[in-house]
């Protein structure tokens, strides 16, 4: 039986809208056919990619007036999210959503609700799930090599830092909330997905603790270059940034999961390294991965009692593969194809996605508030069950 032909648009053509070109196979019966972005160098590029017949506009609404379209990606900036994800949903269009979910645990829940309420897919991009990196740790979890887990440990150094998150609209607290959950989402439902659970308390602290030092700042409204540069050292030398700065730089937090595992996320934006460290352990052994760049890292597993040992007992080397970021991208496109084309298990999750803002939300609350313990809002059992039943 021939396959159910699907035509996509893309809400937030330009960034990381990109995504959307590992969806576009005519061959196989899907193709991107309308773009919508503020941008006319973003309106041009996605015509010159994918031809120039393609229907763009300034406006996302005409897209979703558009009864050919049975998906959007949605790829706009994080404060949009709640707005694009709402109509799309309610215009009955399968939604990919780009994480954050939304900058509030209201707004992700309002989000749920919709998707729930005019039966279309809602499918996230926490692309991290399909990197083999996490995909190793969560397989040596799940077979039991180090016991049961008890704790879990995330270090994240964004050398970018500066340049990705202080030159533009994610330096306000209006439009991403805190860097905890533009960045920090990705760690947070890592470490919820490796110890299999969901925050419910949360204490943090944070401070702005170098760019606001900064006096070098573009004008409001401006558009700046945000492509990082090596050569820009110390970080205390970068120019152009927001004149508006108002998230923390340097920010730590700790949660209480629902099973009992302790966890903690610490994220730096002006370290001169670039990567993701992750630690979990279990009541028989602990994992630890080095790098996170296939081809170029590894998990190391130690399961027997010793003094310091900086091989592990056990190494589990990552492979090259093809792929932008480290070739979950494609993964995960192909994952919301098939779950919108034949109703698959998808590894990514909805409520999970939830989870992270909310945990986010409330790392942000209190860190802004003296560190003050924080309990992560639930979500009804109902709403729950309606979008586990599509995870595998």
């Amino acid at each position: 039986m021939p396959q159910a032909k699907i035509k996509i648009g893309v809400i937030g053509a330009g960034g990381r809208g990109v995504i959307a070109k590992h969806a576009h196979k005519p061959e196989n019966g899907v193709s991107v056919v309308a773009g919508a972005d503020i941008s006319d160098k973003a309106l041009k590029e996605f015509q010159d990619h994918y031809g120039t017949d393609t229907f763009v506009t300034k406006d996302y609404k005409e897209i979703l007036t558009k009864g050919e379209i049975d998906a959007v990606f949605i790829t706009s900036p994080d404060f949009l999210h709640e707005e694009h994800a709402l109509a799309a949903l309610n215009a009955g269009k399968h939604v990919y959503l780009e994480k954050p979910m939304a900058i509030s645990t209201e707004g992700c829940d309002k989000i749920l609700e919709s998707a729930k309420n005019n039966g279309v897919k809602l499918y996230l991009g926490h692309n991290m799930r399909h990197m083999d990196i996490i995909l190793r740790m969560k397989k040596i979890i799940d077979e039991g090599a180090i016991g049961e887990v008890k704790a879990g440990w995330c270090r994240h150094f964004v050398a970018y830092g500066g340049e990705a998150y202080f030159k533009d609209w994610h330096a306000e607290q209006a439009k991403s909330n805190s860097l905890l959950l533009q960045k920090g989402a990705h760690d947070i439902d890592v470490l919820h997905w490796l110890c299999n659970g969901y925050s419910k308390r949360i204490t943090a602290m944070g401070n702005l603790t170098v760019y606001d030092k900064i006096k070098d700042r573009h004008a409001p409204g401006e558009v700046v270059s945000t492509a990082w540069n090596n050569e820009v050292w110390p970080p205390s030398t970068i120019k152009d940034i927001n004149p508006i700065v108002e998230v923390e730089d340097l920010s730590m937090m700790l949660m209480e999961l629902n099973t009992g595992v302790l966890c903690s996320y610490q994220q730096c934006h002006y370290s001169p390294d670039a990567w993701r460290n992750y630690t979990i352990i279990g009541t028989e052994g602990r994992i630890e991965n080095f790098g996170d760049n296939p081809g170029e890292c590894v998990v190391k597993l130690w399961d027997n009692r010793t003094s310091y040992n900086p091989y592990g007992d056990e190494q589990y080397y990552i492979k090259p593969v093809a792929g932008s970021h480290g070739g979950a991208d494609p993964r995960i496109v192909k994952e919301f194809i098939d779950y919108i084309r034949d109703d698959i298990k998808i590894t990514t999750s909805p409520i999970a996605a939830r989870y992270s803002v909310a945990a986010g939300c409330a790392a942000a609350h209190s860190l802004r508030n003296g560190s003050i313990p924080v309990d992560v809002q639930g979500i009804s059992e109902d709403l729950e069950n309606y979008f586990i039943k599509d995870q595998k």
